[in-house]
């Protein structure tokens, strides 16, 4: 394993993407894009375009000048499926923030990529179809969790360390450049991240994230020795994003709203409901995924039953359901009044309350009425006395 070839990836990853978002903060915000007319500058906007392109370029400068130094040994075919694959996501990721494309168009793009990334990573065909299959999951499910500061940057490095430990264990570089070089990346675009952010990943980096951590998942599944339990080690590594949207899914379908829409009902949107702080919300889905990843790592490595790789998910389920009692739709008011049933009678109009008598004019003590004082302010002097 070219250790040496794997920490220069990854401190290339971390400088360029820390320069590059760096940049790009200062370039947006100095031109003015996503200005509003006599507003300060929407840094969301201009992130949602520019923020995940940094991190794009830089893991994949990095691992592609990794790759050909010798980093990854004779796995350079399946690291350059890897790479190229990512980057068609990153690319329709960017057009999507652009122009939003449909969810078929999307979902075909991503399955011809990682069907390219399969096929160069030399799969059999049944495992290719299976791993097709994961990684468009998995892609999917990291792109959904890019709705709070720091939340999608947390995760990602998480699992890129789990998945760097379990390719680390068989001794194999090529595997372990990718992730090596991802959560490198995701540290430095972590920097800008954290709350209050000053870029956003967008769908770019967050479909370039996920395609990553699956494939580099599904390759390390097809390499694993026979006496790993990588079947029940890797899918562990995952649960926190597809806890999230099978969170989402559960959540929409019970209340009758569409599958496909946004809204503010995922994880990070219902910790805020019960006030957690944003970098708070960071920070739990950081120690879940955390959890889930040591269980799952350990697994692999052969220190834990494969049994225990239950855990995880089991815990991740009743998370779940605690999480759907938190309510995310709040039902818009009510602004007109309630017709009445047919048949029904109109309530009765309130009685009308009697005008109030005209007050008696105040009397002097000789029973005759006083004269009102005068209207320049002055004070009323000998007005009220008897003229008699």
């Amino acid at each position: 394993m070219n250790v040496l070839g794997i920490i220069a990836s990854a401190v290339a990853a971390l400088f360029i993407t820390v320069v590059l978002a760096k940049g790009v903060r200062r370039t947006a915000l100095r031109s003015g894009i996503g200005r509003e007319p006599g507003a300060r500058p929407s840094r969301a906007g201009v992130v949602r375009r520019l923020g995940g392109a940094t991190v794009v370029i830089g893991v994949g400068t990095a691992a592609a000048a990794g790759s050909g130094l010798g980093a990854t040994g004779d796995g350079g075919r399946a690291v350059t499926g890897l790479l190229t694959g990512a980057g068609i996501v990153a690319a329709l990721g960017l057009v999507h923030e652009v122009r939003p494309l449909g969810v078929p168009l999307r979902v075909a793009v991503q399955a011809a990529a990682a069907t390219l990334a399969v096929c160069l990573a030399g799969l059999s065909p049944v495992a290719g179809v299976l791993a097709v299959i994961w990684i468009v999951l998995v892609t999917q499910a990291f792109a959904l969790l890019d709705t709070s500061d720091g939340a999608l940057a947390t995760v990602g490095a998480v699992t890129a360390a789990g998945l760097l430990a379990c390719a680390a264990v068989d001794g194999r570089s090529g595997i372990a450049l990718l992730p090596a070089a991802l959560l490198a990346g995701l540290i430095g675009f972590l920097l800008h991240n954290w709350h209050p952010a000053r870029i956003r990943p967008g769908a770019s980096a967050s479909l370039f994230t996920g395609f990553l951590l699956a494939s580099s998942g599904a390759l390390i599944h097809a390499a694993a020795p026979p006496e790993r339990a990588a079947w029940a080690a890797l899918p562990v590594l995952a649960t926190v994003a597809l806890s999230d949207a099978a969170l989402v899914l559960i959540s929409r379908r019970r209340a009758s709203r569409p599958l496909l829409q946004d809204g503010g009902d995922h994880i990070t949107h219902r910790l805020r409901r019960i006030r957690v702080t944003v970098p708070g919300a960071a920070v739990v889905l950081g120690l879940w995924a955390g959890v889930a990843v040591a269980i799952g790592t350990l697994v692999y490595a052969g220190v834990l039953h494969p049994a225990l790789a239950l855990v995880p998910p089991a815990g991740s389920a009743l998370a779940v359901l605690a999480l759907l009692r938190i309510p995310a739709y709040v039902a818009p008011p009510r602004t007109g009044t309630r017709r009445p049933a047919p048949g029904t009678p109109a309530p009765a109009a309130p009685p009308t309350p009697p005008a109030p008598a005209a007050a008696e004019p105040a009397r002097t003590p000789a029973g005759r009425p006083t004269v009102p004082p005068p209207p320049t302010g002055r004070p009323a002097v000998g007005l009220t006395a008897d003229r008699s």
